[in-house]
């Protein structure tokens, strides 16, 4: 048991003994090997040393850890906040993404309402905040009314819980959204106004490319980042990833490209999945990887009255061939307990583990820590807090376990949250404190 654990709720003290991963270390104090145990001095939240265990100089009082893991606190760049926590009035009894969109279409039109959007988005960021995130991205679905509730709302609880989590919004509609000119310039002002990102989910369609020019010419023109949702499905013909690279070329669009999913490229020819690849690369756009969702949703067949099939494949995408590019891969939440993942807890430790499980992101773990700290909080363009170097704010979570692969054997649910250098008292919402406003 950690001792003088009391010293968390001062201004001055050492975590001593700290084993951070190596990678969310300076490249001058990492060790060869996949954590470096180091010293941490801490002055008024923010980190004021760090050093090789045992080669601090000053003296502060001490926290000695014995080894015990040190992260960063996690930035879960793609959710869907305003989806969450919708299974029990709003289920998917079929397990598929068609039977999934069906149901989130028939709540949103039944029950979005002002109050009901802030009950389950502020469950789901106390939640959130409870595990450790300090930044969020999420998703609202923009399409007609829902819009002009959903935006406002947002912007509200941006302020309310800034110092807390840092908040993000990309608005959702399909790409046929964009047939309409008028439509598309009402909610990429909408967007501008608010500080967000123009968002689409992109499938391939006969005019896929005249739709992503003008999505791309619209960001462009308000100076708006882009955030896709691409080839969801296992489709191994669907090429909307390849089309976006396409599209940003044409528009020589210069800011910021995130695009999640890219399950169908798993799929396609070794060449074309390569060529895909490369264009992303060179582009700079960054991928987002959601393996718990696209594992529950993808290769599921529903076939009424009839046992159900195992899945043929894990759903994700080729995040080895991405990263050995340098292409930047994050791994996030995405849906919540609705109908497009009925589990889930806003937890990014049982994403990052989900993630090493289902794509081998381990032996070694190389840098693969980044995918849930310092990755997505530069797709986000926020500070550099995600990583643990000299001078950046002291948000960190200890956790009761010496390696990284004991951190992914259990849940990790006696972890301590640190937000400028003190403790974190935050606990877990209770389900029913939820349901009772459903």
């Amino acid at each position: 048991m950690l001792e003088n654990l009391n010293l968390l709720d001062t201004d001055r003290y050492r975590l001593s003994g700290a084993q951070v991963p190596s990678a969310l270390l300076p490249s001058d104090l990492a060790s060869g090997s996949e954590s470096t145990r180091v010293d941490i001095d801490i002055i008024e939240g923010r980190i004021a040393g760090l050093a090789p265990a045992g080669q601090s100089s000053a003296t502060f009082p001490v926290i000695e850890l014995q080894g015990c893991q040190v992260w960063p606190c996690f930035v879960d760049v793609h959710t869907h906040l305003d989806k969450g926590h919708t299974w029990q009035r709003a289920p998917n009894p079929d397990g598929t993404f068609l039977g999934a969109v069906k149901a989130i279409a028939r709540d949103r039109a039944a029950h979005w309402t002002l109050a009901d959007l802030r009950s389950r988005i502020e469950f789901g960021l106390a939640t959130s905040y409870a595990h450790g995130t300090r930044a969020i991205r999420t998703h609202l679905d923009s399409v007609g009314d829902q819009a002009g509730i959903s935006w406002p709302l947002f912007g509200d609880l941006r302020r309310e819980w800034a110092g807390r989590i840092d908040l993000q919004a990309a608005c959702l509609v399909s790409i046929e959204y964009f047939r309409d000119a008028d439509a598309a310039r009402y909610l990429a002002d909408l967007v501008a106004e608010h500080g967000g990102v123009l968002g689409a989910v992109t499938y391939v369609t006969p005019d896929l490319d005249v739709l992503l020019d003008r999505v791309v010419r619209l960001a462009a023109q308000r100076g708006l980042n882009l955030d896709f949702h691409a080839d969801e499905n296992g489709d191994p013909t669907s090429t909307a990833l390849e089309q976006i690279c396409q599209a940003l070329r044409r528009g020589r669009f210069a800011g910021k490209v995130l695009c999640g999913h890219c399950c169908s490229l798993a799929l396609q020819p070794e060449q074309r999945a390569a060529a895909t690849m490369n264009a992303v690369a060179d582009l700079g756009l960054a991928i987002v990887s959601l393996p718990l969702c696209n594992l529950y949703l993808q290769d599921r067949l529903f076939l009424d009255g009839m046992a159900p099939r195992t899945p043929r494949w894990r759903g994700v995408t080729l995040l080895h061939e991405l990263r050995s590019r340098g292409i930047d891969v994050a791994l996030a939440s995405d849906n919540v307990r609705d109908a497009f993942h009925a589990y889930g807890d806003h937890d990014l430790l049982e994403v990052f583990a989900a993630g090493v499980k289902i794509a081998h992101l381990d032996r070694p773990f190389g840098d693969w820590p980044r995918a849930v700290t310092s990755t997505p909080a530069a797709i986000m363009g926020l500070d550099a807090e995600s990583t643990i170097t000299a001078g950046s704010r002291a948000d960190l979570l200890i956790f009761s376990c010496n390696d990284i692969g004991t951190l992914l054997c259990r849940r990790q649910s006696d972890r301590i949250v640190v937000r400028n250098g003190k403790r974190v008292s935050a606990r877990l919402p209770d389900h029913p404190s939820l349901e009772v406003h459903q």
